[in-house]
């Protein structure tokens, strides 16, 4: 039941950036940690994470394409723009023109950095085909790091819930980072 879940939650956060996608995968990858299937279970988490986010991430990119050329589409792709910051927008283009879809690896990595470079590629009219190309490294980049947070949470408490409380806590402060830098900046 719990990777069924996990890829739907995954799929979900993808497609909706208000999931906090990261603490799940270090959530399951804890709690794999702790049951007796070593190294299955973790490997499984992985998997099913890194599934999910490229079915999420894959499906967001084919609406956003379809959504560009349909009627209300400019409607759409200007509430999308609304969301992210004009400088960022920019720099997410300059950086995909400059090292095509290697950047979609980096923005899975930055907090909030995917769906500026994902908005870059709809902009640039990048094909779907591209787009997947450069994504499934960057999915499984992104399992493996949220997966290796779980990991080292787990590994440092007996008890389960400690682990998970760890890698929750330490995913919100990698994911909170850059904002909070930003503020420190200004």
């Amino acid at each position: 039941m719990g990777y069924p879940a996990l890829f739907v939650l995954v799929v979900l956060g993808a497609l909706m950036p208000v999931i906090p996608t990261g603490a799940l995968v270090s959530s399951a990858a804890v709690v794999a940690f702790h049951q007796r299937s070593l190294p299955w279970g973790v490997l499984l988490v992985f998997g099913v994470a890194a599934a999910a986010a490229f079915a999420g991430d894959l499906a967001l990119y084919w609406l956003g394409q379809r959504g560009v050329r349909s009627r209300g589409g400019s409607r759409w792709l200007e509430a999308l723009r609304g969301r992210v910051t004009p400088e960022r927008l920019e720099r997410a283009q300059g950086k995909l023109d400059a090292h095509g879809t290697q950047v979609l690896v980096v923005s899975r990595l930055v907090p909030a950095g995917r769906i500026p470079v994902m908005l870059a590629c709809l902009l640039a009219r990048l094909p779907l085909r591209r787009f997947a190309r450069g994504d499934g490294p960057a999915c499984l980049a992104w399992a493996a790091t949220y997966g290796l947070i779980g990991i080292v949470g787990g590994s440092l408490f007996s008890e389960p819930w400690k682990g998970v409380a760890l890698a929750v806590a330490l995913t919100l402060l990698i994911s909170g980072a850059p904002a909070l830098w930003r503020r420190l900046r200004h």
